[in-house]
């Protein structure tokens, strides 16, 4: 008979999350897996394999969530405009707010792992892709009701937003002047006619 587990796997992968978000992949070592998640290694090779497979399986948990939230998020309200408005308004703000900031756990990987691990490659890109879908379809509603001109190539525009995002999520690393930021989101916002 197998043994069951003594651990909540979803609570161990949200730790292991945590715990790359903060150090990235290469910082991590085992032993802070171990000490963070609160099982032992035999637990962890068993239940997710390796260390890169571990990392995989918490990164493609952030980007599920993380996609659900912004798609929740850009529904919320009623105005198109406002709904890119307030998104980008609430990244900025809470890079800004943060004692430590950990930006975004997909961009870190695509800056760290991506230009040297194709599996990495293709995750990221995945989670691009799909947040240009997810935006795509909140500009087409937009259209749709009138609120934008009939011709906005929606694609495009979600292709430029998703590339001011990434590029905004690097930038914040710096901790750049407010009103460089603002400006430059609000350039980027009047693609939105």
């Amino acid at each position: 008979m197998a043994r069951t587990r003594e651990f909540d796997e979803e609570k161990v992968l949200e730790a292991a999350m945590q715990l790359f978000w903060e150090k990235g992949y290469e910082a991590t070592s085992l032993s802070d897996l171990t000490a963070r998640m609160g099982i032992q290694r035999p637990s962890i090779y068993s239940t997710f394999g390796d260390k890169k497979e571990l990392f995989e399986a918490a990164l493609r948990r952030y980007t599920t969530s993380r996609a659900a939230e912004i798609r929740s998020r850009l529904q919320s309200q009623p105005s198109v405009k406002q709904a890119f408005a307030t998104f980008f308004e609430e990244v900025i703000a809470a890079e800004y707010t943060k004692d430590l900031s950990n930006g975004c756990f997909c961009i870190n990987t695509m800056v760290e792992l991506a230009p040297h691990d194709e599996r990495f490659e293709i995750l990221t890109r995945e989670h691009q892709l799909y947040l240009a879908v997810i935006f795509q379809e909140t500009i087409e509603r937009g259209i749709q009701s009138g609120e934008l001109v009939e011709d906005t190539d929606a694609k495009s525009v979600a292709q430029a937003l998703i590339v001011a995002l990434i590029g905004l999520t690097v930038l914040m690393k710096s901790q750049p002047q407010k009103s460089f930021v603002d400006n430059a989101i609000a350039t980027t916002l009047a693609l939105l006619k």
